[in-house]
C-alpha cells in the first residue's frame, strides 16, 4: 500500500483498497499492521472499537474480528479484560513475520533494522558455512566454483549477479542441513531483498570485490576448512554489507 492511499491518523476516510479485494480481512490486517508500525496506534494504546474500525475500512465485524485475531498471532495486539484489545510494545511483535518485517524496514528512518538483519544473517551462515565445509562433497564444491566463476563473468550485469550470489549462498546453507537457519535467513532476506536501501550501490567494482569474498569461502569450504569458512563467511557479509550500506549512523552493531 503506497503513503497516498493511507487514511490519515484519525483514519476518518476508508483506503482505497476497499473496492473489495479478494481477502477483505488479509487486507484489513496489512493496512493495521502499518498503521501500528507507524505508530498511528502506539504501543499500550487500545485499538479503535469494532465500530470505528468497520467503519474505517468499510467491512463487517466478522472481517474486523478475524483481522485482529491475526494481530495477536503476530504479537501486536493482546486483548485486555475490561480495556479492549491494546497494542503491544515492539519487543513482543513476530519480526519474522513478513508483514511486521516489511513495515519494520519501511519505516526504519536510520539503518538499525537492516543491521541487525545483517548481523544476525551473518551470525548464522558463518556457522553454517563452519557445518558446510566438514559435510561438503564434491557436486556441492563444484556447484560453489561454478557459481563464483559465473559471478565473475557477469558482474556488468547487477540482476545476473544477483541471482547468483543468492544461489551461492543458499548452496551453502542447503549443505549444512540446518533447515531452521536457513530458512530464518531466507524469511529475512524476503522482506529486504527488493529494498533499495538493503541492496544499496551495485556498481560493477562492487561486484568484483564482493565476489572475491565468495571466492574466499569457497575455498575454505574446497579446503574442508570449518573455521576458515566460517570467518571467510563473517567477513564477506559484514564487508559487502558496509559498502553497500551507505546510509546514516553508525554501523556500531556491526562491530564484534
Amino acid at each position: 500500500m503506497t503513503a497516498s492511499h493511507r487514511s490519515p491518523a484519525g483514519d476518518s476516510a476508508p483506503p482505497a483498497w476497499v473496492r473489495r479485494p479478494a481477502n477483505l480481512a488479509q487486507a484489513v490486517t496489512a493496512e493495521l499492521v502499518e498503521r501500528i508500525v507507524r505508530g498511528v496506534y502506539p504501543p499500550e494504546t487500545p485499538l479503535p472499537p469494532e465500530p470505528a474500525l468497520c467503519a474505517a475500512f468499510s467491512v463487517s465485524r466478522t472481517v474486523v474480528r478475524e483481522a485482529v485475531k491475526v494481530l495477536q498471532e503476530k504479537g501486536l495486539v493482546h486483548v485486555r479484560q475490561g480495556t479492549g484489545t491494546m497494542v503491544t510494545s515492539p519487543a513482543l511483535w513476530d519480526m519474522l513475520d513478513e508483514l511486521v518485517l516489511a513495515a519494520t524496514i519501511a519505516e526504519d528512518d536510520g539503518l538499525t533494522v537492516l543491521d541487525d538483519l545483517v548481523v544476525t544473517r551473518r551470525v548464522l551462515e558463518s556457522d553454517m558455512a563452519h557445518v558446510a565445509a566438514q559435510l561438503a562433497d564434491q557436486e556441492v564444491i563444484d556447484r560453489l566454483r561454478a557459481l563464483v566463476d559465473r559471478m565473475d563473468e557477469v558482474v556488468d550485469d547487477p540482476a545476473v549477479y544477483a541471482d547468483h550470489d543468492r544461489a551461492f549462498h543458499d548452496t551453502i546453507m542447503q549443505a549444512s542441513g540446518n533447515r531452521i537457519a536457513r530458512g530464518v535467513v531466507r524469511a529475512l532476506e524476503a522482506q529486504a531483498v527488493n529494498t533499495a536501501r538493503y541492496t544499496g550501490r551495485t556498481e560493477r567494482a562492487l561486484c568484483v570485490a564482493s565476489n572475491l569474498g565468495h571466492r574466499r569461502v569457497y575455498e575454505r569450504i574446497a579446503a574442508h576448512d570449518p573455521d576458515g569458512a566460517a570467518e571467510a563467511m563473517f567477513t564477506h557479509i559484514t564487508e559487502a554489507w558496509l559498502v553497500r550500506r551507505g546510509g546514516p549512523g553508525d554501523p556500531a552493531r556491526l562491530r564484534r
